[in-house]
């Protein structure tokens, strides 16, 4: 009785289970909707995934946000060292809309992601290929796409993705109706598609291979020559990407010095990876192991046998038994990953020759060919066997969805993106290196310094980590050291600009400006483009006298960083050392629209305008200078010295000046000589000449101990102001 009635309750359950899978299927939009709903939720834990890796290099700066800004994107290509203008003007919306805050930029992400998968199931509906539901859950929920999801930068493969599967569905709207429109929204997604990223330059030939699934031939005039515009702005997009990955990436040299044989090597033990990768999602990690690629060794050419054989036995049983559709299934997973396989050159092939985000649009061909297969097996099922089929593709889809939603955890931030890849991979220089410019911006330097080394000791020639180093150890005041670290990385790299630029830093700490302004001469004849290395040569010029040298250099330093308002700033100081009053105040006003916070600026802008006796628009500026957090010293002191000391009666004040002149010699534990020539100037204009004498003495025993002949001289000349009882009045109206 109580079997009978177990068997009733699970027969019951599983009736269930197929209306509710039989109500899915038919509606398709509440399919579309549990699948979006189950994805979102299945990244949560990278919703507010703080930036990892290159994304803050490649997320829109603050001095990239204005209009000339998204300009340059698309005309200056070197800008983000690859040409994705389509991509960087996303980030560059984003960055207008939501600034910093990371949940904006991955909520996109994963829409664009939703919408890939929603393009998939629209195309294999279209194409009345079986599984079309089965093979978009897949593709979202799988954990082997997190990387490219939760990773801020990888908006280049979700973005891209929705072009490509876009072009797809319109090109196959147009191989069935002929239609001129059709046709022309097919090429503009592409071409929109190529502007994200240069793999969907494969979409022509991966279409070629769908329309020889379809048809079991191909017709030059029907499906080839409507083609080859694709094929040919596909091929010049792929030539342009090759040329940048070699000439801003660094995807040359040692490194990629592999024979034939050797990239033969790689790109069948890549094969296997990612399609293992995709039947068994274990293990995925940010860096896998970079292989040690060795023609002589015999076991490595299992791989691309392997490989070869399995080709051959699809193409076997489409000759014998007429079935196309596996190896078109696998063909476009080999196509779409091709040039990923190690046959070009890629920069990150430095790190690892594998990564879960190459295979993302390469997944299709596996995940179609997979599901098609589940759902033709299901199609042969009747009954409790039919119910108990779909019930456990659905439990796969959820676990799918579990490990996706773990996986995303390791996005959460590049702290724990990075020590979980060390902790997975301990080899990874890269994780070591990046986790030590972590630590550097916590604070943790003497930390950094040992992830650094870490990271050298697994590859020592590493340039960018023996930088970093330096860095780092002239941050602990290890300039000797410092200087020796830079001095390696330019053996190890003799054209990485950066690291003359560090070594200059290093060497201005030991005061041999020479030195220094020849190495950031060098960094920038290495890169003309090189703004921070102009800025800093600019500074020192400026500090040793030659100003005008300087204002040229910060010229040209601003015509690289239009968007950049230390640099405003810097040329403004420059221009009012040289008299150019109006064109510095120009300068302080285009810093203070670009950063309205920007208390050196009001400061500047404010002793600016009292040489143009602007007074009560510079003292306005001072105020604003010291309201915005924590507070501008300088500012307040100049308006201390300004309301103690201006020749007009109606801005004097005081009491104010006195006021503020203490808090300032409060914090400065009267050691600051030119606070206390404020401070008694301020009680010689509130008519206590005593205090105004005592505190001036003092500014002068240290005028005199510090060696300041001139503040001295015009302390001598205070003092017998305030001796014969009368206010010290600054008829230079310059400000402090």
């Amino acid at each position: 009785m109580a079997q009978n009635r177990s068997s009733q309750v699970f027969r019951a359950a599983l009736e269930r289970i197929d209306l509710v899978f039989q109500t899915v299927q038919k509606r398709e939009w509440l399919f579309c909707l549990i699948l979006a709903v189950v994805t979102f939720l299945a990244y949560s834990p990278a919703w507010n995934g703080k930036p990892i890796g290159d994304d803050e290099m490649l997320l829109t700066p603050h001095g990239r946000r204005s209009f000339s800004g998204l300009e340059h994107i698309w005309i200056q290509p070197a800008t983000t060292r690859q040409f994705h203008p389509l991509v960087e003007s996303v980030f560059w919306v984003e960055a207008r809309l939501w600034g910093d805050a990371p949940l904006g930029y991955h909520l996109v992400n994963i829409a664009l992601h939703i919408a890939s998968a929603l393009l998939l199931l629209r195309i294999l509906r279209t194409l009345k290929i079986p599984g079309a539901w089965l093979a978009a859950s897949l593709f979202a929920l799988h954990p082997v796409q997190v990387e490219s999801v939760a990773w801020l930068v990888e908006l280049k493969n979700t973005l891209s993705a929705v072009f490509f599967l876009g072009a797809a569905l319109a090109w196959l709207r147009f191989d069935r109706t002929r239609s001129r429109q059709a046709y022309a929204l097919a090429i503009s997604l592409f071409f929109l598609g190529l502007m994200a990223k240069t793999i969907v330059a494969i979409l022509p030939l991966a279409l070629l291979i769908v329309l020889w699934w379809k048809r079991g031939k191909l017709s030059w005039k029907q499906d080839v020559r409507p083609l080859m515009p694709f094929i040919g702005i596909g091929l010049v997009a792929g030539l342009l990407t090759s040329w940048m990955e070699r000439k801003f990436s660094g995807a040359e040299g040692a490194l990629f010095s592999f024979s034939f044989i050797g990239r033969g090597l790689i790109a069948g033990r890549a094969f296997w990876f990612y399609l293992g990768k995709l039947l068994w999602p274990e293990n995925l990690i940010f860096t896998y192991p970079r292989w040690n690629i060795n023609p002589s060794s015999g076991w490595q050419y299992l791989f691309p046998l392997a490989a070869l054989l399995l080709f051959a036995g699809l193409v076997a049983a489409w000759r014998l038994f007429r079935l196309r559709g596996p190896l078109a299934g696998m063909l476009v997973f080999a196509l779409l990953l091709f040039p990923l396989l190690g046959f070009f050159n890629v920069y990150y092939f430095t790190f690892s020759f594998v990564a879960d985000h190459f295979q993302y649009l390469a997944s299709l061909g596996v995940i179609t060919l997979a599901s098609a297969g589940v759902a033709l097996g299901l199609n042969r099922l009747h009954g409790r066997p039919l119910i108990i089929g779909q019930s456990l593709c659905v439990i796969m889809i959820f676990t799918l969805a579990i490990l996706t939603e773990r996986q995303s955890r390791m996005y959460a931030g590049a702290k724990t993106a990075f020590l979980t890849t060390i902790e997975r991979n301990p080899d990874s220089w890269m994780a070591h290196d990046n986790l030590g410019n972590i630590l550097v911006r916590e604070g943790q330097v003497s930390a950094a310094i040992e992830q650094y080394r870490d990271a050298l000791r697994i590859r020592p020639d590493s340039a960018k980590t023996a930088s970093n180093l330096g860095v780092a150890l002239l941050a602990k005041d290890r300039v000797v050291e410092a200087i020796a670290s830079f001095k390696n990385a330019i053996a190890a790299r003799p054209d990485y600009a950066q690291a003359y630029n560090n070594l200059a830093n290093a060497l201005l700490k030991q005061q041999r400006i020479g030195e220094a302004v020849a190495c950031y001469r060098k960094a920038i004849k290495i890169d003309p483009g090189y703004a921070d290395a102009r800025t800093n040569l600019a500074d020192v010029l400026f500090e040793t006298g030659h100003a005008f040298e300087a204002i040229s250099q910060y010229r040209q330093a601003l015509q690289l960083q239009p968007d950049s308002p230390e640099i405003h700033d810097k040329l403004g100081v420059a221009l009012f050392k040289t008299g150019n009053v109006d064109e510095a105040i120009d300068r302080y006003e285009a810093a203070l629209t670009l950063r309205p916070d920007y208390a050196e600026a009001h400061n500047n802008l404010g002793i600016a305008l009292l040489r143009k006796d602007r007074v009560n628009d510079s003292i306005e500026e001072f105020r604003k200078a010291i309201e915005i957090p924590p507070g501008h010293a300088n500012a307040q002191n100049n308006l201390a010295w300004l309301l103690a000391t201006w020749p007009d009666p109606a801005i004097r004040n005081g009491a104010k000046a006195v006021d503020l002149a203490k808090k300032l010699d409060a914090v400065a534990e009267g050691r600051n000589t030119l606070i206390l020539t404020t401070l008694a100037a301020a009680y010689a204009e509130a008519g206590d000449f005593a205090k105004a004498q005592e505190t001036a003495h003092k500014a002068l025993a240290l005028a005199d101990a510090q060696s300041e002949a001139g503040l001295s001289n015009s302390l001598k000349v205070q003092i017998a102001c305030y001796e014969s009882g009368r206010p010290f009045r600054d008829g230079q109206k310059t400000g402090r």
